[in-house]
This record gives structure tokens, C-alpha cells and sequence, in this order.
């Protein structure tokens, strides 16, 4: 069984259709834990009713300080699967790739990336200078440091179990998924990608700051470098 993780904040307008592209598009067994990251909308009440229709739903709530990574790591403590894979509830990420994703974890991987950047990815809408930013990080690490996807930035990646419980997670907001992924390669954790499709959302409002973050991506990109550095 895999975990899939949704973190959801004030996402009324979107939690129930994700819920249920995932039930549709994805086809191995899982269960699918929804953390109310401090919603003051009605997503905590559609996800409550949706559990009625689908039992595989876990509605948990994040009692950390609000915010992506907060949410994830509670997400992280609930999830009782061999693998887990965090989802956007904004239906921005390819479901269907999960599929794909479970498929290079049985051949050993630990850390498996949605790449909207390799032969067959593919990134639609949205900022360009959010792009480029995130097509330049994953290129240059993984020339510089050798790791094995393009796309490190990605937040839509499938990890295994043991790499969570072995990565000491410092991050506060979306940088987690590439401090997860730089952390469990410099572990000796393997690292594969598979191509995926990302598009941007058509309703309610990111929390994705592309300056307030910067500094925490580098802070990563950085820490990656003086690693390999080192060795």
C-alpha cells in the first residue's frame, strides 16, 4: 500500500474533485490522508463527507504552526504506507504518474521524482520566472551534483518509507521536497525520475511566494554543494 498525502489549505474549491481524480486515476492500492493545514473555509466538511464515500480517506489535522511543510510532516507521521507521495490539492500534478511512480520504487529506487522536465514531462501555465527557476535548479544539480533527476524542486515526488524516517526534515515551506531529496541522496538513498505533466491551478489562490522562498531553495542548493565539495 502507498500513502498519499494531501496537504490542504482553504481549498474548498478544488479538495473534492483531487479526491476524486485520485480515486479514479490512481490504481494501485492506497489510502489517502487529507491534513487540514488550519482551514478556515469548508475543506475540512467536504473531506468529511467525501470519507463516507471513499473509506480509504484519513481527514488529520495539522497542530503545528501553518504551512506547507508543517502540513507534510504531520502528513508524514499519519501515513502508514511503504511508500509515500505527497499530492497538491490544487490539481496541478498528473495523477495518473503515480502509477508509474510505484513502478521504479519495485525496482529498488527510494526516492522517485515527477520530472516536468524529462523527455515526455511537461510544465503548462504559470510564472515563467517560477519556471525557469526551477528548470535551472534541477539541470545544475544534477550536473553538479550527480543526482538523478532534473527536477528537484518538484514537491510531487514518491519517497519510501525508511527515507522519511532517516531524513532529519528542517524545512518550514515548499523547500522540504528538495531538502528531502538532496539529505536522502547524500544518505546513499536512490534516486530515479519519471516524466510527469504540471499545470497551473484554475482556482483559489497559491501560497507559493517565489522571493520570500528564494532564500530557503538556496539555502539547499547551497548545502548540496559544500556536500559534494567535502567529498
Amino acid at each position: 500500500m502507498i500513502s498519499i498525502v494531501v496537504p490542504a489549505y482553504n481549498e474548498e474549491e478544488n479538495i473534492s474533485a483531487v479526491i476524486e481524480d485520485i480515486e479514479r486515476f490512481v490504481s494501485v492500492p492506497h489510502e489517502l490522508v487529507i491534513v487540514n493545514d488550519h482551514s478556515r473555509d469548508k475543506t475540512p466538511l467536504l473531506v468529511a463527507e467525501l470519507s463516507k464515500k471513499h473509506p480509504c480517506i484519513k481527514l488529520v489535522e495539522n497542530t503545528r504552526p501553518g504551512g506547507f511543510a508543517n502540513a507534510l510532516r504531520t502528513g508524514f507521521e499519519h501515513a502508514g504506507g511503504e511508500y509515500v507521495v505527497p499530492v497538491m490539492a490544487d490539481l496541478c500534478d498528473d495523477l495518473i504518474t503515480v502509477n508509474s511512480m510505484l513502478l521504479k520504487a519495485r525496482e529498488g529506487y527510494d526516492i522517485i521524482c515527477g520530472c516536468r522536465y524529462a523527455r515526455g514531462g511537461l510544465r503548462l501555465g504559470g510564472s515563467k520566472v517560477k519556471g525557469f527557476f526551477s528548470c535551472f535548479v534541477g539541470w545544475s544539480l544534477h550536473f553538479l551534483l550527480r543526482i538523478p533527476t532534473h527536477d528537484i524542486a518538484n514537491a510531487f515526488k514518491m519517497y519510501s518509507k525508511k527515507v522519511l524516517d532517516k531524513v532529519v526534515i528542517e524545512s518550514r515551506g515548499f523547500e522540504i521536497s528538495m531538502e528531502i531529496t538532496v539529505k536522502g541522496f547524500f544518505l546513499g538513498f536512490k534516486v530515479a525520475e519519471v516524466p510527469t505533466v504540471w499545470k497551473e491551478r484554475t482556482k483559489g489562490r497559491s501560497s507559493f511566494k517565489m522571493l520570500r522562498l528564494f532564500p530557503s531553495y538556496l539555502k539547499w542548493y547551497l548545502w548540496g554543494i559544500a556536500r559534494r565539495l567535502r567529498r
